[in-house]
């Protein structure tokens, strides 16, 4: 990695770490976001914790901030809305800007520049509402994954393996008020693949005996596993970190993110989505690959933090 850009906490300024939300992963930016002040805090930087109930403008209302280190997950802090806050107040911040945030938080959009740059991703079919499920089934066939377009941890996700479950699925995500697809299924292995400042880390194998990488496998279960190092050859790994590098650069990310990737029984490598807030949460992946790398999570974060200053 890059030497560090700052060498003393008061260089940052009065940090406000914002976090919670009013999205469907509030609760794991709240851990998230108490994991990072913490650390700012045993770093010596002059940081304030935020909840975010409603308004971030009324959050910060009557309060002077240098900067702002985001750890808002989902709808109204990962979608670019809290960072067009940012911009107009004139407050830096961590993270990707306007623009890659909202185009992010977006999977169907993120496919569709990623497949434009020739960048491969599973097939999907757009599901409006059950007049679209025989066209869905014809063109995927099954099993299938049933996603909101703009929901994160794997919120409002199912398997579906037959009619009946799609029609399910479909009603399940329609919940969250967003786009709703179907995304043919990829047999294989699951990595993941955190960028800091452009580079990547260390990539992690994701195993788990659930049906898939769920809400449950990813922040409650003791029986999901991380492979790091991931088992790959050092060609293999090198062309999964190249690709994640590239990958956030074709959506416009900067400062860091976490890019999720299959590799399917053929060797074919499938983009699967890009986070622009990645969980900094006991059970989260950035800092495990981090660790891997060497790096502590006071250091991370840290990192994280000089992003606001570029």
């Amino acid at each position: 990695m890059k030497a560090l850009a700052l060498s003393k906490p008061e260089q940052f300024g009065r940090v406000a770490v914002m976090m919670g939300g009013s999205a469907a992963e509030r609760e794991v930016s709240l851990r998230s976001g108490a994991a990072v002040y913490e650390a700012l805090k045993r770093k010596g930087v002059d940081a304030v914790a935020i909840d975010v109930t409603d308004s971030p403008i009324e959050a910060l209302a009557g309060q002077k901030f240098d900067r702002v280190f985001n750890i808002i997950h989902g709808r109204g802090g990962e979608d670019g809305v809290l960072q067009g806050v940012l911009e107009v107040l004139g407050i830096p911040y961590t993270g990707s800007g306007v623009m890659a945030s909202a185009l992010s938080m977006d999977k169907l959009r993120t496919k569709l520049c990623w497949q434009g740059y020739g960048l491969v991703t599973p097939k999907w079919c757009l599901l409006q509402d059950k007049s679209d499920l025989d066209g869905c089934i014809e063109k995927l066939g099954f099993p299938v994954i049933v996603k909101p377009a703009q929901e994160g941890s794997s919120i409002g996700m199912s398997k579906a393996t037959n009619r009946d479950e799609l029609l399910t699925a479909l009603s399940v995500a329609a919940k969250y008020r967003c786009d709703v697809y179907a995304e043919a299924w990829v047999t294989g292995k699951e990595y993941t693949v955190a960028v800091l400042d452009g580079e990547a880390l260390p990539v992690i194998r994701l195993e788990t005996p659930n049906t898939f990488y769920d809400y449950e496998a990813k922040y409650q279960a003791t029986t999901t596993q991380y492979h790091c190092p991931c088992g790959l050859s050092q060609d293999q790994e090198q062309f999964i970190r190249d690709l994640a590098v590239t990958a956030c650069k074709i959506v416009g990310v900067k400062g860091w993110g976490r890019v999720d990737v299959f590799i399917d029984d053929l060797g074919q490598y499938q983009l699967i989505e890009v986070n622009t807030v990645p969980g900094m949460t006991d059970h989260s992946l950035v800092p495990m690959a981090a660790r891997q790398a060497g790096m502590d999570f006071e250091e991370l974060v840290w990192r994280i933090l000089e992003t606001s200053c570029r």
